[in-house]
């Protein structure tokens, strides 16, 4: 039985709205009953870590000043450790899925790995509205030399200068 691009979408949702009621369900846990419906969720092999978006402007566009204040903050949490992580081996599957509302806006993903050739960027998900869910990539395609891989994820409007949301996960490449 083959999947075709619907069911693969339709299940991408459901992962995605797990997670979204596993983070919910954590936070009414924790005391707190408010629920972000901006989320970002990284998928590598069987495991899944969501996040909120490290830079939002409360869903306005990220002006040219805040967007500098962003790379900086993801910089900070890049050397300080704190940015969402998984670990990953260059066998595992790697894919990005992203809230129905995020979906609506727009969103595309890449990492800072991949050959030379893609200029040490590969993409995870190209820019689209609507799907939820990037399908998954075989890890090593995916993942920079360093052994520390940045995966981004960026909600806006295609035809914009400003993103409206950016989510940062690292990979840390394990050996196999």
């Amino acid at each position: 039985m083959s999947l075709n691009s619907r069911a693969i979408a339709a299940l991408g949702a459901v992962v995605v709205v797990g997670a979204a009621t596993v983070g919910t369900s954590v936070a009414i846990a924790a005391g707190q009953t408010e629920h972000s419906s901006h989320r970002a969720t990284l998928t590598v092999g069987n495991s899944s870590i969501v996040a909120d978006p490290l830079c939002w402007n409360g869903g306005s566009p990220i002006t040219e000043d805040l967007q500098e204040q962003c790379q900086d903050k993801a910089t900070e949490a890049l050397k300080n450790g704190t940015l969402p992580t998984r670990d990953v081996v260059g066998s595992d599957r790697v894919g990005v899925g992203v809230s129905p509302n995020v979906a609506e806006t727009g969103w595309w993903a890449f990492t800072n790995g991949g050959s030379t050739g893609q200029g040490g960027r590969f993409s995870l998900f190209s820019y689209a509205k609507g799907p939820t869910w990037s399908g998954s990539q075989q890890a090593n395609k995916v993942l920079n030399a360093s052994g520390k891989t940045l995966v981004t994820v960026v909600e806006g409007d295609k035809n914009s200068d400003n993103p409206v949301a950016v989510w940062y996960f690292q990979l840390n490449t394990q050996d196999s």
